[in-house]
């Protein structure tokens, strides 16, 4: 898909970053070994206000779970899904009639079709990309390993 390219750019990825305050989730899980719960946590961790779309949960991450993007009673900047693509056309809608200013699909989340739904709306749009990473990319401190490990030297201290 040649046109990916342009739902990546850095420029785009850092407005939004630096923009947001509040994320809705849509797809995220319970379980704390899916990539949802993790980046979920990862976000709340770094100060934004998530919120849970699963009509399947009532609470994750201390948070109230929603069965759809239409229940959120507050303000979303960003819908990050975590879901099939082809759920991103009906997601797409959702987010517009919710006045997001962002839709942002993870990894393998790709379908042209939401995202023209959601660019002729007037949303930013990112797909293909990890909101936790780009965030520790762009705003965060990263590891080559993916992680920060507190340490600015590779020098161990105490392991005689």
């Amino acid at each position: 898909m040649s046109d990916l390219v342009r739902y990546q750019d850095p420029a785009k990825i850092q407005q939004v970053l630096h923009t947001a305050r509040t994320i809705a989730v849509v797809g995220l899980s319970n379980n704390e070994l899916r990539a949802s719960y993790f980046v979920g946590y990862y976000l709340k961790r770094h100060g934004y206000r998530v919120i849970p779309v699963n009509p399947r949960e009532t609470e994750i991450l201390a948070e109230r779970s929603y069965a759809s993007l239409l229940e959120i009673p507050v303000p979303v900047d960003v819908v990050n899904v975590f879901r099939a693509p082809d759920a991103l056309p009906g997601i797409a809608r959702e987010a517009l009639e919710i006045n997001a200013g962002a839709l942002w699909c993870q990894f393998g989340v790709i379908n042209e079709e939401g995202a023209r739904i959601a660019e002729d709306g007037g949303l930013t749009v990112i797909m293909d990309r990890c909101l936790k990473i780009e965030h520790a990319r762009y705003v965060g401190r990263m590891h080559w390993l993916g992680f920060n490990t507190q340490r600015i030297t590779s020098v161990r201290t105490g392991l005689q």
